[in-house]
């Protein structure tokens, strides 16, 4: 019995001794990290209350082969918005600078002297970007080449993108919030309602933008004179569709002044139905029809066809504003093939394929929806790094990098870094989600060098950790 308790005793020391070693080996490790940062990012980190293995960050000269900085560098983490550079390079090299998405609209009848005796079809090819200002254009020209009248329906055809139904409470709960916009073939406007706020004494005057037919926008808006935080005015704000009513509700603080905010409660296909009925009506053209959707018919006659701007122009929205429903439209299009509707798994496999096509090995990367608004979505620091430093070889680099916000100047980044030396020296894409704070993009250093910053922070205090992604950016621009 006592040998056995000495037998006991001695694995027990041999245990507790491995586990010493162990624990002063991580901490050596946790050292070397900590000393490849510099101390201002550090003590920001510490601030924010944010270790060190809940962030990811790489650094590196856009021509070297090893990188400067490297913490967690190969972990896979949450990207957020930064996700973004994936879809938009890819889609710059895989669809061409130049690329212009078009939307048609058909004939299924006879036009005899303005009237169409027949439904007009409208068919989507997935344009990220058809504003009410094109479609008000595009409206006036199917004027201008005859058509007044249609005595038939409003036809709209979707089938360019095969979809799953999509719910835009499912991400946050927030389904009227323009990010939760799900994609569609037409989508027109980012199927967005603006409502501007107007303090009138007591009373709060709502102003709505675009008018939408048959829809009436009721005002149940109380006001509040209460001292309130006017960053986050809307908080309290909601817009819901009951019927035929868009129902607007909430206090609002007079404080504040006028302010505006952006809502999409409706269907992509009722929205588009509302809006052109109000604009054909304007034009004295009138629909004696319904709505309806489906494809396109051989017989139908093609009347007039709209053209997106270019892919070079349309980027800038997606990573400047960081525009979710664009980059998901952009993404779907990139599986798309003129014989099969594009989806989301065709997307994967192009951007896989493009991927391997340029050496680009990143084994952690999980994609959904290719604009960083999910909670799926994966890829390394080492990844983004090498999609940046790829970016800058390619052909369109000078395309891709004016696309990103620019410190202090303008998009994400314009009230970022102000006061700071960097304002004007860096292009970087930021995500923002619930846990999730993200920046990557090139820094242009005192020095004349270029450099790739990449860090991710994935932790419940991430939006404190904005602090220690600005004195990186500020570290590195001094170099």
């Amino acid at each position: 019995m006592h040998a056995t308790s000495k037998k006991y005793s001695r694995r027990r020391d041999a245990l507790v001794g491995s586990i010493r070693i162990l624990l002063a080996v991580l901490c050596l490790a946790a050292d070397a990290r900590a000393a490849a940062l510099p101390p201002t990012v550090l003590e920001a980190l510490r601030a924010a209350h944010i270790p060190l293995e809940s962030v990811g960050v790489e650094v590196r000269e856009v021509t070297a082969g090893k990188p400067l900085i490297s913490i967690n560098a190969q972990q896979p983490m949450n990207p957020a918005s930064t996700m973004k550079l994936l879809t938009t390079y890819a889609g710059l090299e895989l669809l061409g600078s130049a690329y212009s998405w078009k939307t048609e609209a058909y004939l299924n009848g006879k036009l005899d002297h303005g009237v169409l005796h027949g439904d007009l079809i409208l068919r989507g090819y997935g344009d990220p970007k058809f504003t009410l200002e094109q479609l008000w254009l595009w409206l006036h020209e199917l004027r201008g080449r005859g058509l007044r009248e249609i005595h038939g329906d409003l036809v709209l055809d979707h089938s360019a993108f095969q979809l799953a139904a999509h719910n835009p409470a499912e991400f946050d709960n927030e389904p009227t919030r323009p990010y939760n916009t799900g994609p569609d073939a037409l989508l027109i406007n980012f199927n967005a309602i603006n409502l501007r706020f107007i303090p009138e004494g007591e009373l709060v005057k709502i102003v709505s933008t675009p008018d939408l037919a048959d829809i009436e926008l009721v005002n149940n808006v109380t006001t509040t004179a209460s001292r309130v935080n006017c960053a986050d005015w809307d908080d309290s704000i909601a817009l819901q569709l009951q019927n035929n009513s868009l129902v607007a509700r909430g206090v609002f603080p007079t404080q504040c002044g006028e302010r505006e905010r952006n809502f999409s409660p409706l269907p992509h296909p009722r929205y588009l139905h509302a809006v052109f009925r109000v604009l054909w009506k304007e034009m004295g053209g009138s629909l004696h029809g319904t709505l309806r959707e489906g494809t396109t018919p051989l017989s139908a006659t093609l009347f007039a066809t709209h053209h997106s701007p270019p892919l070079s122009e349309l980027i800038r929205d997606i990573n400047k504003f960081s525009n979710n429903v664009m980059a998901r439209q952009l993404f779907l299009s990139l599986g798309g093939r003129p014989e099969t509707p594009a989806n989301l798994s065709d997307s994967k496999l192009a951007i896989a394929s493009w991927l391997s096509h340029k050496d680009l090995h990143f084994p952690e990367l999980v994609l959904e929806n290719g604009a960083g608004l999910s909670r799926q979505e994966r890829i390394s620091p080492h990844s983004l790094a090498s999609l940046l430093q790829s970016a800058q070889l390619s052909p369109l680099s000078a395309e891709f990098e004016s696309s990103l916000p620019i410190v202090g100047v303008d998009g994400t980044l314009k009230k970022r870094l102000t006061d700071s030396s960097a304002v004007n020296h860096a292009h970087l894409k930021t995500g923002s989600l619930e846990g999730v704070q993200s920046i990557a993009g090139y820094v242009h250093s005192r020095s004349g060098k270029k450099w790739i910053l990449v860090f991710l922070i994935n932790h419940p205090h991430a939006a404190a950790g904005r602090a220690a992604q600005n004195a990186l950016v500020e570290w590195v621009q001094q170099q």
